[in-house]
């Protein structure tokens, strides 16, 4: 069985790892008290992680059987993290605590930086199917 069409996951899996450990040693520098937060930064990088592994996932099988629909499935898959991304933000932006928009700022740092790792993944895969 040929592994090497598989790479992207494990590009993703070592980029999240790298980005939650840097991120972890540097939140206490802008952030004095992680505990308020809605959801734990080890959640949102594992929530994160998951949906970029279940994308380019999808996108390898794609690749290998119907090599036209690799865009269209991006943007579909997503579409569809952006809203389950919103669901989890939104009790968030509902919140009346007074610390709550370096909370917001680190959720779309997350969400930017997985988003970025997935576009990069499904740009090159594109290049290399033309």
């Amino acid at each position: 069985m040929n592994l090497k069409p598989y790479r992207p996951l494990a590009e993703v899996v070592l980029l999240s790892l790298l980005a939650f450990v840097l991120h972890v040693l540097l939140l206490p520098f802008f952030v004095k008290d992680i505990s308020s937060f809605e959801h734990s930064i080890t959640f949102l990088y594992s929530f994160f992680t998951v949906c970029s592994l279940l994308i380019v996932l999808t996108l390898v099988r794609i690749s290998l059987k119907k090599k036209d629909s690799v865009g269209h499935t991006f943007m579909l898959l997503t579409c569809i993290k952006m809203v389950l991304a919103y669901v989890l933000l939104h009790p968030i932006l509902n919140s009346a605590r007074a610390d709550i928009k370096i909370e917001k700022i680190n959720f779309f740092l997350i969400f930017a930086l997985f988003l970025t790792i997935e576009t990069t993944v499904a740009i090159r895969m594109l290049n290399k199917l033309n």
